[in-house]
């Protein structure tokens, strides 16, 4: 069975560092884009940040200079790195990996949501 595990989230105060973490697991062969997304209360699950395998990135506005996305083809891993904080940053942040599998199927996963709260 094929699925991402997120961890790294909590509560951090204004202008403090997180670093998510998003592992792939099961049955792939090969790991295409993987991005974070993230879903505040009331509002649309809205893209993050992504990366291409050949390591190409691109951001939201929201976040260009203080998040950084990172990642790891022999772990299967992606990282989120996140800098000075803001409360506007409080959502639950979700990988997203675009994975072909067992059968040469290609399609898109979901990790399960980590909560990332900034607060004082």
């Amino acid at each position: 069975q094929v699925q991402l595990v997120e961890s790294g989230g909590g509560l951090v105060q204004p202008g403090g560092s997180l670093r998510l973490s998003c592992a792939a697991s099961g049955n792939i062969f090969s790991i295409n884009n993987m991005g974070w997304y993230r879903q505040a209360p009331g509002k649309q699950r809205e893209l993050v940040t992504a990366t291409t395998r050949g390591g190409s990135t691109n951001y939201a506005d929201s976040v260009k200079g203080r998040f950084t996305i990172s990642r790891d083809n022999a772990k299967r891993t992606v990282y989120l790195q996140m800098n000075s904080l803001k409360p506007e940053d409080t959502a639950v942040y979700y990988c997203n990996a675009d994975l072909t599998v067992t059968g040469y199927v290609r399609r898109i996963y979901w990790g399960q949501g980590t909560q990332v709260t900034v607060s004082s």
